[in-house]
């Protein structure tokens, strides 16, 4: 990766975290530690608005602004295998926002370049989430951004029809299956559904306010999950 690149990519990855370290940064570069001390010292000297110090992590100030992003070849070509991976796999919303976040990406790009791109031989098979499964993971995901309660009827692995009040927190894609987590009514605990299982889902119009102990962070906890290295794909 050439500098100037590094440089751009290292204020990329600031700006979409709270706190960054440069032992982070430094892995994801795949560079030392040394050297993004001193990139981002770089950085700050050109004025770039990057705040921290050493050893405790680095965030962009407020009110700065980076040209148009500039995507390589290989950064395409990976979005073009998500949206496909997307379009099996997500809910129909999500599904549509990728291809159209595509479209943006490729219109900008050179000719040759988008051809590349589009001619990934990476491909996802047509046989991912069902038409009954779409509207109930799109309902979920909607419903846990704005905290609304859902009331499911599902299978359970002995095949035994359960009904349940819930409120969601977050969903699992584990490469064929996507399973939901959710805080149940009933049994004052945490449940995960698989989303296959599921008979019928309806939102209730009822809110939810989660306290200590009940959010998704305390969840991935007691399965021994970092939710930052979770949130960050490690």
């Amino acid at each position: 990766m050439r500098r100037a690149d590094r440089l751009f990519q290292i204020v990329q990855l600031i700006r979409g975290r709270r706190l960054t370290t440069a032992q982070w940064l430094a892995q994801r570069l795949e560079v030392s530690e040394r050297t993004v001390y001193r990139d981002v010292a770089d950085l700050q000297y050109q004025g770039v608005p990057i705040e921290g110090a050493v050893g405790v992590g680095y965030r962009l100030g407020q009110g700065f602004e980076l040209p148009p992003l500039i995507f390589t070849p290989q950064e395409a070509q990976a979005l073009v295998v998500m949206t496909r991976v997307a379009q099996q796999w997500l809910d129909p919303a999500l599904a549509r926002a990728s291809e159209s976040a595509l479209s943006r990406v490729l219109s900008v790009m050179p000719a040759d370049q988008r051809h590349a791109a589009q001619h990934t031989p990476v491909y996802s098979p047509p046989w991912g989430l069902t038409p009954a499964q779409q509207p109930h993971l799109q309902l979920w995901r909607e419903a846990t951004q704005a905290s609304d309660k859902l009331a499911l009827v599902y299978s359970d692995a002995q095949s035994r029809t359960r009904e349940r009040t819930v409120w969601p927190l977050g969903s699992f894609f584990w490469g064929t299956v996507w399973t939901l987590v959710a805080w149940c009514e009933k049994r004052q605990d945490f449940r995960s559904f698989r989303l296959d299982r599921i008979q019928s889902m309806r939102a209730l119009g009822q809110h939810f306010k989660l306290v200590d102990g009940q959010r998704l962070i305390d969840y991935l906890r007691l399965q021994g999950v970092d939710p930052q290295a979770l949130a960050d794909g490690r």
